[in-house]
């Protein structure tokens, strides 16, 4: 039997663990969870889900970010949760039921079509996220998804250990504004979507 350990950090949202089991959880883009419905179509997600006390699930790259219910004390449920990671990257399950469905992206319910004579300032936009700032959010659980671009405004939604955090505001108002509109000059506001 292989020997496995799964590191566990805090992130800027009490509420969010980040779990880190040493190896790939995704092996392209990211999924969050917000509902047991949500996550039926995985089974770790579902499993953590049955818990109880878990309101969020979110897999990162080389991450799992596990939010609790407000008001819910970690100390027993991070043996829990740990417990669960374990049997699963031990075991070799899949993360998704019926194969891998990492990669597919769920069309976003609340995006903004952008205009196309906007191409270009979107590129920069999209460049930027990818180098600047998700790697950032990923250090901190989670994930921030881009959700359009009209009139200077530029509308993100925070993922994972981000959504729902307390410093979720400053940093898109403060960090992530700043940064884009530092190299973009058409964007005037970051709005969360």
């Amino acid at each position: 039997m292989q020997t496995m350990f799964i590191e566990t950090e805090t992130t800027p949202n009490p509420a969010t663990l980040k779990f880190l089991p040493g190896r790939t959880v995704m092996e392209a883009g990211t999924r969050e969870f917000t509902s047991p419905e949500a996550a039926e179509g995985s089974p770790l997600a579902s499993a953590l889900f049955d818990l109880g006390d878990v309101t969020g699930v979110f897999f990162g790259a080389d991450f799992i970010s596990v939010t609790a219910a407000p008001g819910v004390d970690w100390t027993p449920l991070k043996p829990q949760v740990v417990s669960i990671l374990l049997d699963h990257f031990v075991s070799e399950a899949p993360l998704f039921s019926g194969g891998d469905a990492g990669g597919i992206a769920l069309p976003p319910e609340d995006a903004i079509a952008d205009d196309p004579a906007d191409a270009d300032i979107v590129a920069q936009i999209h460049e930027l996220l990818e180098t600047r700032v998700r790697p950032a959010v990923a250090g901190d659980g989670g994930d921030i998804v881009y959700r359009g671009f009209r009139e200077g405004v530029v509308y993100l939604a925070m993922q994972g250990a981000c959504s729902g955090c307390p410093s979720s505001t400053a940093t898109l108002k403060h960090g992530i504004e700043s940064l884009l509109k530092h190299y973009i000059p058409e964007v005037s506001e970051v709005r969360a979507a």
